[in-house]
């Protein structure tokens, strides 16, 4: 045990020699940002619905196109002979040549479509705004998965060192407990015992170990970095964090009714199913404009000449409108309208949806801040009794007043209510991150 206690000092002395590229929080979620591959696509994606809304656009202007054409033909006539009564005639060998050119100008326009230029339009617009909320929601779903992954590395870096220090206390124990026995002040059931318990400090040591890796690989691996690669991590809580930790969170948020409104409000992922939904009526209004007529116009300018220097003498103009009306298609526009009108009715039953998971999600949330607030202050005041109860124990039995038992007892007690301050502080400072990604107030613009 003693060469495992020498060994974890060599390893530290080791890991502190190499210089450790420091990865904070903000440092995590900017990677994390930069690197996220959903992300990246749906940025990319905007720029076609950009697209797509300047051909909406486009539909309300006229379609212009010019033309222009030039030939040439030649044609050659050697001459023949022929016979008539005896009497013998030639034509003589001629050579002909033309050359034609022409140029025009031709519009199309729909007047009336049925208003599908319209819902087109209207759809376009909702599209390209959904899209921007949605790499809002996006971003803000980034943040909060790197903070939870990375308070999952703090928790398991200060549960770690929790069970370090714990190491080299039993191991001192031990050492003492050893050194009276040899001087008979102690039995040797109480250094077998002690054993015992280092023993167990050493296996808390190695999980430990074993949790801070996976924690540190998982972090990783989501940002996108080499899992092997080592970083230095913050030791201690932020200004931010130890504001969180003394903020009553639970009297700020108190209303579940309005947290619910303000979600409804602010949640871009909400938004942008409201504006989905809008885009399926503009689809049903899509649809249905196959059972109007269709009101375009025609106008164009052409001239023709044989030599380009007459090529404007003789032009044609033309002007029209023509007015087509459907009377049977198939049951194809029917067919159309009643499918835009299911996925308006799916559209209205994921809005529904969403707002009941929105309700649920806050109400959870919530509910499970109150308790992490309330298990946080219990556990303060557990570390505080449970450290003096370990000093009066080891004073007790250092005296020979006490039993080694009641040491161990009080130090894993000790133990165990450090590591649930630990966890309970890093518990609540990730339940309130979670409260503000669910009410979608989570700030995402600062790590950017």
């Amino acid at each position: 045990m003693r060469s495992f206690f020498v060994f974890l000092t060599l390893v530290y002395l080791t890991s502190v020699s190499f210089s450790q590229e420091n990865l904070t929080l903000q440092k995590a979620v900017n990677i994390a940002l930069q690197k996220n591959t959903t992300l990246q696509k749906n940025i990319n994606t905007i720029k076609s619905l950009e697209s797509n809304v300047l051909a909406s656009y486009g539909s309300f202007l006229p379609n212009i196109s010019a033309n222009g054409s030039w030939d040439w033909n030649r044609s050659e006539d050697p001459g023949t002979t022929f016979n008539i009564g005896g009497a013998v005639f030639n034509t003589p060998a001629s050579n002909n040549e033309s050359r034609n050119f022409s140029v025009g100008v031709n519009s199309q326009w729909t007047l009336f479509d049925g208003l599908s230029n319209y819902s087109a339009l209207s759809k376009s617009k909702n599209d390209l705004e959904a899209g921007k909320l949605a790499i809002e929601r996006l971003k803000q779903d980034i943040v909060f998965q790197t903070i939870s992954f990375y308070y999952d590395v703090i928790t398991s870096q200060q549960l770690l060192k929790v069970s370090e220090e714990n190491l080299i206390q039993n191991q001192k124990n031990l050492e003492t407990i050893i050194e009276r026995n040899k001087l008979g002040s102690v039995t040797l059931a109480d250094v077998y015992a002690q054993q015992v318990q280092a023993g167990n400090a050493e296996l808390d040591v190695i999980k430990s170990n074993n949790t801070l890796a996976i924690a540190k690989s998982n972090l990783l691996y989501y940002l996108g970095l080499d899992v092997m690669q080592e970083f230095k991590f913050t030791e201690t809580l932020t200004s931010e964090e130890n504001e969180t930790l003394n903020s009553e969170l639970t009297m700020r948020y108190n209303d579940i009714s309005e947290m619910v409104q303000q979600a409804l409000e602010n949640r871009p992922d909400y938004k942008g199913s409201m504006l989905n939904l809008e885009s399926a009526y503009n689809d049903i209004t899509s649809a249905k404009s196959g059972h109007f007529p269709r009101l375009t116009n025609n106008m164009g300018f052409n001239t023709y000449a044989n030599q380009i220097d007459n090529l404007f003498d003789q032009r044609t103009y033309s002007i029209g409108l023509t007015l087509s009306v459907p009377i049977f298609s198939g049951f194809s526009v029917s067919n159309r309208v009643q499918f835009a009108e299911v996925t308006a009715e799916n559209a209205e039953i994921d809005l529904k949806d969403l707002e009941r998971t929105i309700k649920q999600s806050i109400q959870q949330t919530f509910l499970n801040l109150q308790e992490a607030e309330k298990g946080l202050n219990v556990s303060e005041k557990n570390v505080k009794a449970a450290e003096e109860n370990l000093k009066i124990e080891q004073e007790k039995y250092t005296l020979g007043a006490g039993k080694l038992l009641d040491v161990l007892v009080a130090n894993s007690t000790y133990i165990n209510a450090k590591t649930t301050l630990i966890s309970a502080q890093f518990a609540f400072i990730r339940l309130s991150e979670q409260l503000k990604y669910y009410l979608g107030v989570l700030d995402y613009k600062k790590f950017e």
